[in-house]
């Protein structure tokens, strides 16, 4: 039987977070999953995880991994949470190395226990229960990205959106939009009948989507469909990403995505703080 996908979108965030398994063996794995923050109030809680948790109860399966394609800026990880929860190996990329280092010293804490279980390398084998995944280094948003095939279908991370949105920005600390246009061709050289699912859409007059496919995306994405070349995509994404501000969740997740989503610890007070740092941003962005 072929891999099972449940998407759940959040619509504070846009992110799209899956559970893919295998229904042979009930093993399951969560890609890319949320933990809700109020960024006003400093506060966070577990409204999305615990929709995950609660599919993976109702169908009876066993967290196997939980799998995120990069460190995200844009929404804080539940993945310690979930494990807790439901057990399972957290993976990331072995990129994950260069981002912890710089973003490390960006917030003068220094990665040392940083909570992955696995990285992986670049066409890396694992499995889901009986099913076999495949880890694709697709660099370019960061220089850490992952996307993982399974079966016929690749859950792309951010590497790709949906085709009216086109690309994610290349802007961050070792971002390179030549990198992502190799990697989005990466993607795009796969059969034309090959499932793409993103990890973000921000709909604007229409429902959020989250599927797409190789032919699709070569016929349709406003940034890299069939034709456009890269020397044309950079020079767009580079003019592109100069207008953008800095992520709202940027300084809060990255701090803690670095650590496959651990909060800081609590201090002698007993509160854990994130840190802010003030005007260390280049023109407010990463």
């Amino acid at each position: 039987m072929p891999a099972a996908i449940q998407a759940f979108h959040d619509p504070a965030t846009g992110t799209v977070s899956y559970v893919v398994h295998d229904p042979a063996t009930r093993r399951a794995a969560v890609i890319d999953p949320v933990l809700d923050y109020d960024a006003a109030a400093g506060r966070t809680s577990t409204r999305s995880a615990d929709a995950l948790l609660a599919h993976l109860h109702a169908h009876e399966l066993n967290l196997q991994w939980v799998l995120e394609t990069h460190a995200h800026a844009d929404h804080l990880s539940a993945a310690p949470y979930l494990k807790q929860q439901a057990g399972g190996l957290i993976a990331i990329g072995e990129h994950i190395r260069g981002v912890q280092a710089t973003f490390g010293r960006l917030f003068n804490r220094p990665v040392a226990d940083d909570g992955f279980d696995r990285l992986l390398g670049d066409g890396e084998r694992f499995h889901i229960g009986g099913i076999e995944a495949t880890a694709l280094l697709v660099p370019g948003h960061t220089p850490a990205d992952l996307a993982y095939q399974v079966e016929d279908a690749v859950f792309v991370g951010d590497t790709l959106f949906m085709p009216d949105l086109g690309s994610a920005r290349a802007d961050f600390p070792g971002g390179d939009a030549g990198q992502l246009y190799r990697s989005m061709q990466r993607l795009l050289a796969l059969p034309p009948e090959t499932r793409l699912f993103v990890c973000h859409d921000y709909p604007a007059g229409r429902e959020a989507r989250w599927q797409t496919t190789v032919a699709a995306q070569r016929a349709a994405n406003i940034h890299m469909r069939d034709g456009v070349g890269e020397a044309e995509f950079v020079t767009m994404r580079r003019a592109r990403d100069a207008t953008l501000g800095a992520p709202a969740l940027m300084l809060p997740a990255l701090q803690v995505n670095i650590r496959a989503g651990q909060l800081p610890p609590a201090e002698a007070n007993g509160v854990a703080y994130l840190r802010i740092p003030l005007n260390a941003l280049p023109n407010g962005r990463a």
